[in-house]
């Protein structure tokens, strides 16, 4: 398949059906065993390092380090991702944009799930990727959290191509 920039598009099918997988080969964590991915005209086994400069990826299983505190995990993020004197905005940005203003003083372990949903989207766009690949990102979240964060993807969803995966039909639509 083919994405085009600038979308939102929503990979759907029942649990088990490699969903997961698909997204793993392209982030370049697992490696294909047959085809080929490529990621902004990057092969994803060739140049995998060009490929992780231009994805964001916020996995199901939402990998936060819940004694560091919001702010001081996202300081963190961009240090791995050598944004230097572009720290501080950039940080600030994400902040804004994901609504953690009020919790980024706090530890990631007092989050609700919700808001730790929020902290993982912040970290995944901390480098202004051209694409954002979300694992199930409502997966456990109570109603309100479902539409802010729906809301969220939407409007990222203007501005860069985002690839969501899902097994909930109302989730795509």
């Amino acid at each position: 398949f083919e994405l085009k920039k600038v979308a939102i598009v929503g990979c759907l099918s029942p649990n088990g059906a490699g969903k997961s997988t698909t997204m793993k080969i392209i982030n370049t964590y697992l490696p294909s065993s047959s085809g080929q991915a490529m990621v902004c005209g990057f092969d994803v086994q060739e140049k995998p390092m060009e490929v992780r400069k231009r994805i964001g990826y916020l996995p199901e299983s939402n990998p936060l380090y819940f004694e560091m505190y919001v702010r001081e995990y996202l300081e963190f993020s961009a240090g791995i991702h050598r944004l230097g004197k572009q720290s501080k905005q950039r940080i600030d940005h994400m902040i804004a944009v994901t609504g953690l203003g009020k919790e980024a003083h706090k530890k990631i372990g007092a989050l609700s799930k919700g808001y730790k949903q929020r902290v993982g989207l912040a970290q995944a766009m901390l480098h202004d990727p051209e694409v954002l690949i979300l694992d199930e990102p409502t997966s456990g979240l109570d109603p309100n959290q479902i539409v802010e964060i729906r809301d969220l993807i939407r409007n990222i969803g203007s501005e860069k191509t985002v690839l969501l995966s899902t097994h909930i039909m109302q989730e795509v639509q």
